[in-house]
């Protein structure tokens, strides 16, 4: 006999932000399937929907959902709402693996952050999560957990990754003032996966992104980079009961990256003289 650890098992879950089999929310899904979970997904746009029932999630709810349009996150909802009572069971869990910046002109130097990209940025990767939390509301579960991702940091200036650190403070921010306004409400939960570097597709279109990824993978303590497996399973314990004592916070995944700035290899390759 199986033993449920995380007690998922029939529990609806809806992914939000699912791209491809390199996604966060794609490793995420699966290992929520893998536990029992009753998985809806959604994507950006008609077409990635069409990629993924093709290669990736051919028989399971996939939905559309362009979060800067609000009537599509009301049909979401509402969609969401229908699944789960077909099922008989509310809304358990919501995974928010949703960020995108513009780079029109590639990267720039930080003061030099265009308006309409920065406040872009907030909509889709920040507000997002108040607006679909909002919309699911009446469809969640009474202990239901709420869980996106964020960055493992946004107190370093990663040039490469400019504006974006401040859209992801802002994240970290609102999971924070999400669980205290939910708290009026009931038991409903929210925190923040913080993952180090990642092999993504979305990282890849981060401008200089791959010698940081080697660097970052260098200052790790085990000297090997952070795998995406590794964030879904953090983010799969925050759903479940078993984190039921969590609220209100981020969970860091970095592999001990934060602590090993001074790593001996690492400084004596910095100072070596030639």
């Amino acid at each position: 006999m199986n033993f449920d650890f995380l007690g998922l098992a029939d529990a609806p879950v809806l992914v939000m932000g699912v791209a491809n089999r390199k996604s966060v929310a794609y490793h995420t899904g699966r290992l929520l399937r893998e536990a029992g979970a009753r998985v809806i997904w959604s994507a950006r746009s008609p077409q990635r929907v069409e990629q993924l029932r093709k290669k990736l999630i051919p028989d399971e709810p996939l939905l559309v959902c362009d979060v800067e349009r609000q009537e599509e996150i009301d049909a979401l909802a509402a969609a969401v709402g229908e699944q789960c009572r077909s099922w008989g069971k509310p809304l358990a869990g919501l995974v928010h693996s949703i960020a995108f910046a513009n780079y029109p002109a590639g990267p720039l130097p930080f003061h030099e952050t265009r308006r309409e990209d920065f406040l872009q940025a907030v909509d889709i990767s920040c507000y997002s999560l108040i607006a679909v939390s909002n919309a699911l509301r009446p469809h969640f579960a009474a202990d239901a957990s709420v869980v996106t991702v964020s960055i493992s940091t946004t107190e370093m200036a990663a040039e490469n990754y400019g504006y974006m650190a401040p859209v992801k403070a802002a994240l970290d921010s609102t999971v924070v003032f999400l669980a205290k306004s939910f708290s009026a409400l009931g038991r409903v939960r929210f925190n923040s996966v913080r993952p180090g570097l990642l092999k993504t597709s979305a990282s890849a279109g981060i401008p200089g992104y791959v010698p940081k990824y080697l660097f970052a993978e260098q200052a790790t303590l085990r000297k090997q980079a952070l795998r995406t497996e590794e964030v879904a399973n953090a983010v799969a314990f925050l759903l479940s009961p078993r984190s039921s004592g969590i609220n209100a916070q981020g969970l860091v995944v970095d592999a001990g990256m934060r602590v090993n700035y001074f790593d001996n290899d690492i400084v004596a390759r910095a100072t070596r003289i030639d």
